[in-house]
């Protein structure tokens, strides 16, 4: 027993359930704090979307005020945090002692599970309408979604072949930027779904606007999924070897952004005022997310798991019950700060406008004077933590149930 409990330690597994004298759900409270983190930065970019009366595009370089660039700019580290943690969430599953096979089956139902709730659940969070034929929005969910699908069939291959396949999407697929999707006639669609994004339409009437188009974002799950490997070192090891691969990369990104040669469409420049040359250097294309997005990103991501790879305080605590229940918050937030848009803006005018109940939401609306409705920055601040203090107990209570049960469904929530 004392060997067995020393491993455990070694391991970092201070977040494993038991259910009696059996390990139920070994979990990584590092990796959960660091998707708790970015499920929380990702809330504050939605209450801002939805709340902001900001009437500027917040990275903008010529008009934006700084404020308002970095609080959209912070939250971009969560959707590649998010699709690299599915992967490495996925290799963790693997380490249950289930096969290759196993993995295949929860990976490919859970993913197609996934699209579903993007089309449904997730698109009335949006849109608060039920005109399903005339317009979705295709997000990170549904790019995680599509990224099990095709990992699915990966999990069969050797690991050092998943990880050259997903570093390899990363590091070259914006050599195909050039590439229009209609230079492919009838299969334009394909090539959006893939690789440019925008709209395609698979049913007559039905339009989805992919703002997530599965690369490289497959890439980044299957790096992810490489990496769970290195999670299984010993801890001490584990966060050095961490804390190196994520220096590294944010090297690469400062030489290569500095070099204006490769890995983003949009070249920086310098401008008028020294600030606002430094948000030139980081504002990078998120749609699909370029080499250097995901540089700029996933490197000081890395390095914040490494340092959170230790026992967690009570602000730790506070984040892995987020990062334990990701899906459940992020459904739940797009209702309760949809909601509060609708109420804000009744208060504000003493109506309910109809783009409340379309996309883009709340950000661009004004009243029928045309004032901008919604808050400025530092109510949005204080909405975006009500929000996430509010959501905590249902997040906590929903994480215990989690724990307690087997359930399989459980899994896909």
């Amino acid at each position: 027993m004392t060997s067995v409990t020393k491993s455990l330690s070694d391991r970092n597994t201070a977040g494993v359930e038991w259910s009696g004298d059996v390990i139920a759900r070994p979990r990584m409270d590092s990796v959960d704090m660091l998707r708790g983190l970015a499920i929380v930065l990702m809330s504050l970019d939605h209450v801002r979307e939805f709340l902001s009366a900001a009437q500027i595009a917040p990275t903008d370089v010529a008009q934006t005020t700084p404020a308002l660039f970095f609080t959209r700019w912070v939250t971009h580290f969560c959707a590649p945090i998010f699709v690299f943690l599915a992967g490495t969430g996925a290799y963790l599953y693997r380490t249950r002692g289930k096969t290759a096979g196993q993995a295949a089956v929860f990976l490919l139902t859970r993913g197609l599970w996934l699209v579903v709730l993007e089309l449904t659940v997730i698109r009335f969070a949006w849109f608060f309408n039920m005109h399903y034929g005339t317009y979705s929005l295709a997000q990170v969910i549904w790019t995680i979604g599509w990224s099990m699908v095709v990992m699915a069939a990966l999990v069969f291959l050797p690991i050092a072949a998943i990880a050259a396949f997903g570093v390899l999407l990363i590091a070259f697929h914006n050599l195909f930027d050039p590439v229009a999707a209609d230079s492919f006639g009838a299969w334009a669609w394909l090539w959006r779904f893939l690789h440019d994004g925008g709209g395609i339409t698979p049913l007559p009437g039905m339009y989805i606007h992919v703002a997530y188009p599965l690369i490289p974002w497959v890439g980044v799950m299957a790096a992810g999924y490489a990496f769970g490997a290195l999670m299984q070192l010993p801890q001490e090891v584990r966060r050095v070897q961490t804390f190196s691969l994520g220096v590294m990369l944010t090297l690469t990104f400062l030489v290569l952004r500095w070099t204006n040669v490769y890995g983003d469409p949009a070249a920086w420049s310098v401008q008028p005022e020294s600030l606002r040359t430094v948000l030139s250097f980081l504002n990078l294309q998120k749609y699909p997310p370029s080499l250097l997005f995901l540089l700029m990103t996933l490197g000081p991501a890395l390095i914040v798991l490494a340092f959170a790879d230790r026992p967690a305080g009570p602000c730790g605590r506070f984040l892995i019950t987020f990062g334990r229940v990701p899906l459940f918050f992020y459904i739940l937030h797009l209702y309760v700060i949809h909601a509060l848009a609708l109420g804000l803006v009744y208060l504000q005018t003493g109506e309910t406008p109809d783009w409340l109940f379309s996309f883009p939401p709340g950000h661009a609306g004004t009243d029928k004077d045309g004032h901008p409705c919604g808050v400025n920055l530092l109510a949005l601040y204080g909405i975006w933590i009500a929000v996430v203090v509010g959501l905590y107990p249902l997040c906590r209570w929903f994480a215990g149930i989690k724990r307690r049960r087997g359930d399989f469904w459980l899994s896909y929530l």
